[in-house]
């Protein structure tokens, strides 16, 4: 069990922290070393290709609670946690996808190499050495190695993803944005290392932090993306001011339709938003020589 539980935590907090913040959101920067250990990390997770994960998730946002929404909540609690996988998608989502800008993903070699060779990669790192490595090396017979390590482990992680897309846009506070249907949730952010501050992640997807909330108890992703970027690992995160949310809080209920954005550099991100962005641990260039 410490063993799946180690693979729940890689697994999950590189949806949160790779899938989520740096890929779909471009929240922060990442080097390379700091990728790849997300994408194996992503992998093993058994969430399908990041290309594809980021996709959904953009649209999720810059639709949200429409046809075009993957998993739009207003269908439901069964179908936004897990029946949106089991129909046909919508054809506003076909229609809305092309409006979508993937061309950074699209050009991403490592994410190139995760679509190339996704098959081979996730029957390496998501089936094949949690079983034998356990097997192998501590002596746990097959069976507990697969039902445990993998079976449970992947049913467990992927639940917990989907209270995400359910819990959190049904049950909750919205206190930054009454008419998102984002909800601010302790019981999702707990089990989903910090995504559960929906509402505040769905007024402003593009700071990393997902909420105001800080501590390895209500948002653990933050604290490991503080220790990367102590490293240099991670860099450039970027995070909304207080005269910001205020202002937005201030507003919330008035009537006013906030424009939809997908994530930083959305087409229709205006030249306020972006300039109200703090850049925290910005990477140092070398000089000249």
């Amino acid at each position: 069990m410490t063993r799946a539980t180690a693979l729940h935590l890689a697994g999950s907090l590189a949806v949160t922290a790779g899938s989520h913040r740096l890929w779909s959101h471009r929240a922060y920067k990442a080097t390379w070393q700091l990728k790849l250990i997300l994408m194996i990390f992503q992998t093993i997770s058994f969430q399908g290709s990041i290309y594809r994960w980021c996709r959904d998730h953009r649209v999720h946002h810059k639709y949200t609670d429409t046809d075009a929404d993957p998993h739009n909540s207003r269908r439901g609690a069964f179908y936004s946690h897990i029946g949106w996988l089991m129909v046909k998608r919508h054809p506003q989502y076909v229609e809305k996808l092309k409006l979508i800008d993937m061309s950074d993903l699209k050009n991403d070699p490592l994410l190139k190499f995760q679509i190339r060779y996704y098959f081979p990669l996730l029957f390496s790192l998501c089936f094949l050495l949690p079983t034998i490595i356990p097997w192998y090396f501590w002596n746990e017979t097959l069976q507990n190695a697969w039902f445990i390590c993998v079976c449970f482990r992947y049913i467990f992680t992927f639940q917990v993803t989907c209270l995400v897309n359910s819990w959190a846009h049904i049950w909750g506070t919205q206190p930054y944005d009454t008419r998102s249907s984002g909800r601010e949730t302790f019981f999702t952010s707990a089990l989903t290392f910090g995504e559960g501050w929906h509402n505040f992640h769905h007024t402003f997807p593009w700071d990393y932090r997902a909420s105001e909330l800080s501590g390895l108890l209500v948002n653990p992703t933050m604290m490991l993306l503080k220790l990367f970027a102590k490293i240099g690992w991670a860099y450039d995160l970027k995070k909304v001011s207080v005269e910001v949310i205020k202002k937005r809080i201030n507003r919330t209920g008035d009537g006013s339709h906030p424009t939809a954005i997908w994530s930083w550099g959305d087409y229709e991100q205006s030249d306020d938003n972006k300039s109200s962005v703090k850049i925290e641990y910005k990477k140092q260039r070398r000089l000249q020589q």
